[in-house]
């Protein structure tokens, strides 16, 4: 077992972080918040006094951070120059592919191993240790990073090198957004010409129109698989990180003019959906603003 530095104990790094440490690893972590340090503490974490004490001496550093801002503050002032050259870097932040590979390239000019590696799944997967890693980096690094990456995961997929990792991210949460949309669209249309919606769903989840959002993400209560939808859409994948998502998509294809037409609307019908105050919800419930009544199921 190896002495990882973990820093980032959100709601999917504290997950993330706790596996490890299940796995018997030697999880030194560190975040702002001291309630994500009390739970890290609690699942097995020892508890550094900052990210740099995290890293110092580290065989293995993951980070999980908000924003490709904060990505860069930390390798820059916590990670270079204190973990060890030996040690490999794994950032499983979803942040935009050119701040992966600019940070991707500082630590290969340093002598470091890096790769990008952002998850899917959840929060419930980062708990469960199900989540699946899309992993940016050379081959060596790559296969450096994926015994600790199958710690926490259950699956672990090379996409290619720095920022590939990211670029596979985006794209995929990209179809997902669109992909719920049209989900919710249908449900909606069902029902206004009178469709029951589980009469819809037996349907339609065995037939051309089936999706994961459809068949494993039901957006409407009762129907399908538990899902958010059926605790009024509390946990899950918050709508404020489905248009995070949906904005870094929106700007890689600028960056490399793609036309994304589907992706463009449903970033925009997310951005509308957040600003009434819905954030926090599932990404799912922006069925209410699509017009299905939920009081029915």
């Amino acid at each position: 077992m190896a002495r990882v530095a973990f820093i980032g104990l959100g709601n999917m790094g504290g997950g993330m972080a706790a596996n490890l440490a299940k796995k018997g690893h030697d999880v030194r972590a560190f975040d702002l918040s001291a309630e994500a340090l009390e739970k890290a503490e609690a699942a097995g974490c020892l508890i550094a006094e900052s990210a740099a004490a995290a890293c110092d001496g580290a065989e293995a550093v993951v980070t999980m951070l908000p924003a490709g801002t904060h990505v860069e503050s930390v390798y820059n002032d916590s990670v270079f120059g204190i973990a060890p050259p030996s040690a490999i870097l794994m950032d499983c932040s979803t942040i935009d592919v050119g701040t992966a590979k600019r940070v991707g390239e500082a630590a290969l000019a340093k002598g470091l191993t890096m790769v990008d590696a952002p998850v899917s799944g959840g929060i419930a997967a980062a708990n469960a240790g199900t989540l699946t890693f899309m992993v940016g980096g050379s081959a060596e690094a790559f296969d450096r990073a994926e015994p600790f990456l199958t710690d926490m995961g259950k699956a672990v997929i090379h996409a290619g090198g720095s920022g590939a990792g990211q670029a596979a991210k985006i794209c995929n949460n990209m179809l997902l957004g669109a992909e719920m949309v049209a989900t919710c669209e249908a449900f909606a249309l069902a029902d206004k010409l009178g469709l029951d919606a589980q009469k819809f769903y037996d349907i339609a989840s065995v037939s051309s129109g089936q999706s994961w959002s459809m068949t494993s993400y039901c957006p409407v209560p009762g129907v399908g698989p538990e899902t958010p939808a059926d605790r009024d859409y509390q946990g899950g994948f918050a709508t404020a990180l489905m248009l995070k998502d949906l904005r870094l998509a929106m700007g890689a294809a600028k960056d490399v003019g793609a036309d994304t037409p589907m992706g463009a609307r449903a970033a925009e019908l997310y951005e509308a959906f957040a600003a009434a105050g819905n954030g926090g919800l599932d990404f799912s419930a922006i069925i209410r603003m699509l017009g299905q009544d939920q009081t029915r199921s």
